[in-house]
């Protein structure tokens, strides 16, 4: 009689795993628009209907409208199903944004221009980069190949001259930073809004190069746009204003904050290292005054050179600031242990000034780490650290 082995058993199929869909908001702030408000927001929730795949949410943010508007959003939100109101009593499209955003406890937030310029096709792929963890940003752009863009000579001048001088002044990657089509996660909000000055139409330049120096990733989505010839932005009174915003980051921006710290924590270690070097020795004095310096150094230019608030992340900066410390004692160790090999007997004075030089060599090195890994983006300092799996 002849066995036969039973077949080993099928493995298992990996158990279904149910996705909550992301919730979103799609905010249009909107400053006297009576006229157009219905039209609009009845194509938007017509067309979220149909394609969208998420919880969504249309909120419109009235910002001290003085005709009709705030009425018209009433109606609206009473006709239709998930339409809500947010009334401000100030002006501003950035202010518009930043209450709706702070606000809001969706995972996604949008922003869309009233006059729905922008094709509303585009609105699929922007959200599902930002709700699939891709990126942090996404923007519509008019000026990446795929685009296709109706209107006029001046305006498209305008737009690339102004989108050039980002990119040298500020140094922006991203194409199109004034199209009114963008969105952004909200955990990313949470961390950028507090350092976004502006309450106006420059709001959208400044979160962007916010991002991007935090190190976030701006997805760009080509967009068929065509221009609202009723448009009543004032061109040239927003183009001084976004100058003047331009100006005021590019010369705001951290590293002059960073080097004022800097000089204040120098002065400070190298008067901490005279009162303890007769009781510590060179070394002892180094280390302890260095590391004394380095946490207040870390956590000011958390606060004011990187603007950071909050507690989140905290626990993890101050730990990658203490491997840029021993970067940093490394250097300082090495100079006195050079100093005193060529001169064994050295004065205070001279061992101060040398110090204070190779100081100055971890300043530049604490800079670069500081910008580039320590508050450059949550994720990737956790993965530095190994806190995050991944």
């Amino acid at each position: 009689m002849t066995l036969t082995a039973p077949a080993p058993p099928e493995p298992a199929a990996p158990p279904v795993v149910a996705r909550t869909p992301a919730r979103v908001d799609i905010v249009v702030p909107v400053y006297n628009e009576q006229e157009i408000l219905e039209d609009s927001i009845r194509r938007l929730h017509a067309y979220c209907s149909a394609n969208l795949e998420y919880d969504w949410q249309i909120v419109i943010a009235d910002n001290a409208s003085t005709d009709a508007t705030l009425d018209v959003a009433g109606v609206l939100a009473g006709d239709l199903e998930r339409i809500t109101v947010l009334h401000l009593q100030r002006k501003g499209r950035g202010r518009a944004l930043r209450a709706a955003w702070s606000t809001s406890d969706a995972d996604v937030l949008c922003y869309m221009d009233v006059d729905l310029s922008t094709d509303l096709r585009a609105l699929p792929p922007l959200i599902s980069a930002l709700a699939s963890g891709h990126s942090e940003v996404a923007i519509g752009t008019r000026l990446a190949p795929g685009s296709r863009v109706v209107r006029g000579r001046r305006r498209e001048l305008i737009s690339r001259s102004y989108n050039r001088l980002l990119r040298v002044t500020l140094r922006a990657r991203f194409s199109d930073a004034q199209c009114g089509f963008k969105a952004i996660r909200a955990d990313a909000a949470r961390r950028l809004l507090p350092q976004v000055a502006d309450q106006g139409w420059f709001f959208d330049t400044e979160l962007l190069v916010c991002a991007q120096r935090q190190g976030m990733r701006i997805h760009e989505v080509a967009v068929d746009w065509i221009d609202d010839p009723d448009s009543r932005v004032d061109i040239v009174s927003t183009a001084l204003g976004d100058l003047r915003g331009v100006l005021r980051v590019r010369f705001d921006a951290a590293l002059p904050r960073f080097l004022a710290i800097g000089v204040a924590s120098t002065l400070a270690y190298a008067l901490l290292y005279l009162l303890l070097r007769g009781c510590l020795g060179a070394g002892g004095a180094n280390a302890l005054a260095l590391a004394l310096t380095a946490v207040a150094n870390t956590q000011a230019n958390r606060r004011l050179s990187f603007r950071i608030r909050g507690r989140a992340g905290l626990v993890r900066q101050h730990a990658a600031g203490a491997l840029v410390y021993l970067i940093a004692l490394g250097l300082t160790d090495g100079a006195l242990r050079l100093l005193s090999g060529l001169d064994p007997h050295p004065g205070r004075l001279l061992e101060v000034a040398v110090l204070v030089l190779a100081s100055a060599v971890a300043t530049v090195t604490r800079y670069v780490a500081l910008r580039s890994w320590v508050f450059a983006g949550g994720r990737r300092t956790s993965r530095a650290l190994g806190i995050v799996p991944r």
